[in-house]
Formats: C-alpha cells, sequence, structure tokens
C-alpha cells in the first residue's frame, strides 16, 4: 500500500508510483498519518514549529541543478493533518465545481451558436424577384424574365419550402422596393435578386441571397458564361441556391432541383419565348406562345417541358377569345399526352390535361384527380389548387372545398390578379355577393386594369339588383378588353335596367362578329336572356354546349341561369354536362 506525501491519497496498487492526483512520486504506508510524517523530513535535528530540510542534490551534468537547495520549511504534522484534510477536498471540489460550470457555458454557446447558425441557413420561405436586364436590349427581355421563371420552377421542388409564384413577384419588376417591405409583404424569409447581361455570346449572371428581416446579403455569386453554356447554367444555379437555402438537400431533392429538360440552348431559348409571352394573356400573347412553343419542340422533340407549354397555351385558347375549344382542345390534349409520356412528373402537363377533361370531356372526377396530381407533385404549384376550386369544384357546387383550394393558391401567390378574382368567381357562384364583392375590389387593388375583376363584379351587382354600378363595371371591362361575353353581359343588365335599344344593338353586334370570329355563344345567350327572349336563348345555350365551349362550365352555378332552371331542357343540359341540377 503507498500513499502520496502531498495529498495523503492512499493508494491500494503497489504497483503505482506516482500519485493519480498531483503526479508527486508514491512513499510507503506504514501506519499513521503523524507517524508518517515525522519520517518524512530530509536532514537532521528535532521536529519542531518548523522543520529545516534539504533536497537531494540531482545527478546532471548542469552544475545549478546539481547544487544543492537552500532550506526550506516543512510544516508540522500536526498542521498538515488540520489543513490538508481539512482544506485541499473543498478546494478540489470547487475546482472542479468551476471546471463544469466553464464546461457547461461552453457547451450551451456551442449549442446556441449551432441552433442560430441552423436557423439563419434553413430558410422555410423566399421570393425570387424578377432577374434585371443589364443588356440594353430590351428583345432579350424574355431571358431575364424565364430564367427568373425557371428558377422560381426549380425551387418550387423543394419540400417544406414556400416559393411564391411568378405573377406575385413580378408585380414588382421595375419598382424599386426594400427587402423588408417585400418580405412583409409577401410573408417570405428570404430574396433572391438577380442582374442579367448579355454582350455578344457572352453572359453574366450576378445574384445575392438576401435576408428580408435584416437585409443583410446572405450570399452572393457571380457567373459568367457563354450563352451556348445556358442550359447548364441554369442548372448550376439552382443546385447553388437551393444549397443556401436548404442545410442538407437528399440525393432527390438535388436531382429535382438540377434537371435539365433539354440538352438544346436553342430549344430552352426558344422555350423561355414562350413562357414570356405566355404570361401576357392577351389574344395575340397566347398565339405567339404558342408559336414558340412549338419551334422549341422541333429543335428538340423530346423536350417534355416544351410540351407542358403547349399544353397549358391551348387549353387557354377559348376562354381567351382566341379560338374554340373543337379547334384547341384536342391539340391541348396531344400535347399534354406527349409531355406525359416523356415525362409522368410535370405538374403543368397534369394540370393542363385536368382542365382539358373539365372543360372539353365534361370528366369532373377525371379532372379532379389530374388537378390533384399536379398539386402532389408541386404543392408550390399555385395554379393547379386556383384550377382545382375555381373550374372543377366550384361549378359542381362543393364551394367550401373550392375555396379551401383557392385560399391556398392565394397564399403561394398572393399578388396574382387572376387568383384573387376566381376566389371573387367563387363566392359570386356560391351567391355570397357582399363577400364577392369585398374580394373583387380586392383584386382591383392589386390591378385596377384587370378586365376580369370588373366583368366579375359586374356579374356580382347585377345578382344584387345594383343595375348602375353594374353597367359601370362592364363598360369598364370591355374598355380594357373587348371580349364577346362582356359585351353579351352587358347587353343583359342594360336590357333589365330599361336600355333595350342599347341592349338590342349589343346583341346584333355580336351576332355579326360571330361571322367573321370566335364568339362565345353563351355571351349571345345572355343578350336574349336579358330581353326576356327565352326560346333564343335555348338555341344558343344548346350552342354552346355542342360547341364544347368554355362558359358551359357554369350552367349549374351561373344566377342569371335561374329563371331557366325549371325546363326540362336545361336539366337534360345539365345531365350531359355532368352538372348538378
Amino acid at each position: 500500500m503507498k500513499r502520496c506525501p502531498t495529498c495523503n491519497r492512499v493508494e491500494a496498487d503497489d504497483t503505482l508510483a506516482f500519485c493519480r492526483t498531483d503526479g508527486v512520486a508514491l512513499i510507503d504506508h506504514s501506519g499513521s498519518l503523524a507517524g508518517d510524517t515525522q519520517t518524512a523530513k530530509f536532514g537532521s535535528g528535532p521536529v519542531s514549529s518548523e522543520i529545516e530540510t534539504s533536497l537531494l542534490p540531482h545527478t546532471s551534468t548542469t552544475p545549478e541543478i546539481n547544487r544543492s537547495t537552500g532550506p526550506t520549511m516543512a510544516l508540522p504534522a500536526s498542521q498538515i493533518q488540520g489543513t490538508t484534510r481539512d482544506l485541499s477536498k473543498p478546494k478540489r471540489r470547487a475546482f472542479a465545481f468551476a471546471i463544469i460550470g466553464v464546461a457547461l457555458v461552453i457547451i450551451f454557446a456551442l449549442g446556441y451558436f449551432y441552433l442560430s447558425r441552423s436557423r439563419t441557413t434553413t430558410i422555410e420561405s423566399i421570393a425570387v424577384m424578377p432577374f434585371v436586364n443589364e443588356s440594353g436590349n430590351a428583345e432579350v427581355e424574355y431571358l431575364s424574365d424565364g430564367m427568373t421563371e425557371t428558377l422560381i420552377s426549380s425551387l418550387s421542388q423543394l419540400p417544406n419550402l414556400n416559393v411564391k409564384a411568378r405573377s406575385s413577384v413580378f408585380r414588382y419588376k421595375g419598382k424599386e422596393t426594400n427587402p423588408q417591405t417585400i418580405g412583409k409583404e409577401l410573408n417570405v424569409e428570404a430574396l433572391l435578386n438577380g442582374r442579367v447581361a448579355q454582350r455578344g455570346d457572352q453572359l453574366t449572371l450576378s445574384l445575392e441571397l438576401i435576408d428580408a428581416q435584416t437585409e443583410n446579403v446572405i450570399w452572393s455569386q457571380q457567373y459568367n458564361r457563354r450563352q451556348s453554356d445556358l442550359v447548364t447554367l441554369q442548372s448550376e444555379i439552382a443546385r447553388d441556391v437551393s444549397t443556401k437555402l436548404k442545410s442538407k438537400l437528399s440525393g432527390a431533392d438535388e436531382a429535382k432541383v438540377a434537371k435539365n429538360y433539354t440538352a438544346s440552348p436553342e430549344a430552352y431559348q426558344l422555350y423561355l419565348k414562350g413562357r414570356f409571352y405566355w404570361n401576357k394573356r392577351t389574344t395575340d400573347a397566347m398565339k405567339q406562345a404558342a408559336e414558340f412553343y412549338k419551334q422549341a419542340i422541333e429543335k428538340d422533340p423530346t423536350y417534355a417541358l416544351a410540351y407542358a407549354g403547349l399544353a397549358e397555351t391551348y387549353v387557354l385558347f377559348t376562354a381567351y377569345g382566341v379560338t374554340s375549344a373543337e379547334e384547341s382542345m384536342p391539340q391541348a390534349k396531344a400535347a399534354a399526352t406527349r409531355a406525359l409520356e416523356l415525362d409522368e412528373s410535370l405538374a403543368e402537363a397534369h394540370a393542363a390535361l385536368g382542365r382539358y377533361l373539365n372543360n372539353y370531356e365534361w370528366d369532373r372526377i377525371g379532372a379532379e384527380k389530374a388537378f390533384r396530381r399536379a398539386i402532389e407533385l408541386n404543392p408550390n404549384y399555385a395554379t393547379a389548387q386556383d384550377w382545382l376550386g375555381a373550374e372543377n369544384l366550384a361549378v359542381r357546387k362543393r364551394f367550401d372545398e373550392a375555396l379551401v383550394s383557392q385560399r391556398r393558391a392565394e397564399e403561394l401567390d398572393p399578388l396574382s390578379s387572376s387568383i384573387s378574382a376566381n376566389v371573387g368567381w367563387t363566392l359570386f357562384f356560391a351567391r355570397r355577393y357582399d363577400e364577392a364583392i369585398v374580394q373583387l375590389n380586392r383584386t382591383l387593388s392589386l390591378d385596377p386594369n384587370f378586365y376580369v375583376a370588373r366583368g366579375n363584379l359586374c356579374w356580382t351587382y347585377r345578382a344584387k339588383g345594383m343595375h348602375r354600378e353594374a353597367i359601370a363595371e362592364c363598360r369598364k371591362a370591355r374598355e380594357l378588353n373587348d371580349d364577346s361575353f362582356i359585351k353579351g353581359y352587358l347587353a343583359l343588365v342594360l336590357a333589365r335596367s330599361g336600355q333595350r335599344e342599347e341592349a338590342r344593338k349589343l346583341l346584333n353586334e355580336l351576332k355579326l362578329e360571330s361571322t367573321r370570329r370566335y364568339v362565345a355563344s353563351y355571351g349571345v345567350a345572355l343578350a336574349h336572356i336579358g330581353l326576356n327572349e327565352k326560346e333564343e336563348a335555348f338555341v344558343w345555350l344548346e350552342k354552346e354546349v355542342t360547341e364544347r365551349g368554355y362558359w358551359a362550365a357554369v350552367y349549374a352555378v351561373a344566377p342569371e341561369l335561374d329563371e331557366l332552371r325549371s325546363d326540362p331542357r336545361f336539366k337534360e343540359m345539365l345531365k350531359r354536362l355532368n352538372l348538378p341540377e
């Protein structure tokens, strides 16, 4: 058994040579502490209150080390017993507690730093702002807009990331708005700004990821590439941005955001031009969009995304008065089907197919499945949520479900005039007129020149018997877009307010126009309803069904048709349309 002469630790292991506490050489433990202490002195002389000792000389080649040290003092046994045992353990305990406390502080600080860093690097919501075209050439505006939209689409593939839709962020295009304001209005944590410059064959893209609350730059990067590298550049950007937004990406997620749908830079640029014109949503722009998509497909016949874009365009032709459903809808189906043959995961193609099934084949159940599949593939796809609610559920009188879907679309795309107006459309069909008026006025606060919202207000005011207000809104809508449906509705309101002469004039104009261009038969039917010409109204309502026109979908819910609902002919039409009575 051995003992440490300094701290008096007793070690039962005789093989130990040094104390495990302070490293001092151990001595044999042979009895009482007092006796041990008395024999622990070096030199001679009686034990007294101070014991004079000297250290043995070291064996060393250095004279200074070999010399004996001067006399030192050793405490007497009584003092060692009273001091070492009473004070050393509390001090050691206090020292240990101090070390533990410091360790806890360090652990807490490191944990806080790690969690804080995690919060700042894992971003859950973002708005990709319209890239600025710094080329000085308006003709390449399609490039900056298209790259923005492509990146929005790519980032939307990430799970648990809220990406604001194109229509919301493009409200800020060309406007100087500070990041905090945009962050609050769109309810996002971060903004991504970009600047695109094209000089000959060279492209320069500068990106900045900004904290919307602090306005600090989280990350920035500049890319310099040839225009022929545009496809790979887009994938590289999507991959880089996504890794900055999410602390960890799975292999599947990374593959989604960096996916290339074509290897042809020419096809990709034609696709971007198609998107550019599709987003303008005018009759002429829709025609141009279709042409660019077809050119992209000619460059790359396996370009699934271009087929999906073409399908999205054709399904809107009738609603925007481009051509009849009989001409455009079969082409929409062919394009959507081909897109899905090439890539079943394209949400846009499923949504286009859903609209085709709903408005042309009147397959309401199949359409709902297609819309829900699109949402499953891309939960951030606001258009699919909007179309599911407005085009499918609302016309089947499932108003509460429709509004849930459409409100979700509003969350994803809060500044979309189209989505906002469609919410008003659903409220109107649900006979919740006061709520519809509030909603549509909100839409007009987003865009006072959105003719669809003006038209919807016209319908709502008429349903409430507010003919003066209805006429004013219909006239404003016509000034913005001379749509045949709006003209027919204005004729209805004028006739019911006693202005039959002007209503008749509008009706005659519609019939003449129908010989030269596409005119919605439903608009002509509305004019006859206003003039109390029921039999003529049925002729044009039937024509809308025969032509598989867009407006036949609203027959079950349109308030202006309420006076015809008891007629067996009307019930038979609803049955053919797969709509409830």
